[in-house]
């Protein structure tokens, strides 16, 4: 940022401080380890700035995935590779945070572990919006949440809004694929099934049309990214905890393993055989 303040009094101008509130942001790393009177252990700062930071970019995510469903909906082929390489670079990033997260032994992890009571990963309510705009349909995310909250409200109103695909549909609609009607309009509160009429017009988009095939194989990024986060996910739950229940009473490993290999997008991989 410019360090020309323009003749204003030091305190009014705008400066790399003030615009990111900097001084807010470093005080929201409150560790629990040590108090009331002891020392805080020294890993436990670096579990919460990942967590935080994971946060972030799950806020960023929900952002460029709500433009995403315009452009989508609208047949906009550029805007929309450039919405989509975005998520899929941000999700790449979500990956690579596990590294730094890996550094931490499990006995280094247990010297705080105890503290963390009922909370758990499993309560992020981002995560859940992410899951739930890419097209999760299952009225079970929002009873993690108190009725009266605005997660709670939030995440009803997702599952009763279109997904991500159901943008995509209309996408293919737009530039002239014949995408059947009972889908365009289907409710979109309930789960989508792989469809083989689907299938067969996006096999035709990547035999004829680049561009569409180009915007399916993005998807098809995302939907490898979010696979692999979930799989370094486990794995690095698996190393740190190994079969131990998880925090806040989750089954741990063995839940998240079965979320590993669950397609977001089930007719683009279908394809994969015929071409």
């Amino acid at each position: 940022m410019s360090e020309d303040y323009s003749g204003a009094p030091y305190e009014q101008a705008m400066s790399y401080q003030s615009y990111l509130h900097i001084p807010q942001l470093l005080s929201l790393q409150q560790q629990v380890s040590g108090h009331p009177d002891g020392v805080p252990e020294h890993d436990e700062l670096l579990f919460i700035i990942i967590h935080q930071t994971y946060e972030l970019w799950f806020k960023q995510l929900l952002h460029e995935m709500k433009q995403a469903h315009i452009t989508l909906a609208a047949g906009d082929t550029y805007a929309s590779l450039g919405l989509l390489s975005r998520i899929r670079t941000i999700l790449k990033i979500c990956v690579a945070q596990v590294d730094i997260l890996e550094t931490m032994t499990p006995l280094q992890f247990m010297s705080f572990r105890g503290r963390l009571e009922s909370s758990s990963g499993f309560q992020s309510a981002q995560f859940r919006m992410v899951e739930v705009l890419l097209g999760r349909r299952d009225a079970r995310v929002a009873t993690q949440f108190a009725p009266n909250t605005a997660e709670h409200a939030t995440i009803l109103e997702l599952l009763a809004s279109p997904s991500l695909w159901d943008s995509c549909l209309r996408y293919f609609l737009a530039h002239g694929y014949p995408v059947p009607g009972r889908l365009i309009n289907r409710d979109v509160s309930t789960p989508y099934c792989a469809d083989a009429d689907v299938q067969h017009l996006l096999l035709d988009a990547h035999r004829h049309d680049p561009e569409v095939a180009l915007v399916c194989e993005r998807l098809v990024d995302i939907d490898e990214g979010l696979q692999e986060w979930r799989y370094r996910h486990v794995k690095m739950v698996e190393r740190t905890i190994g079969r131990k229940q998880g925090t806040g009473g989750s089954s741990g490993v063995d839940y998240l393993t079965g979320t590993v290999s669950q397609p977001v997008f089930p007719d683009l991989w279908a394809i994969r055989s015929e071409f």
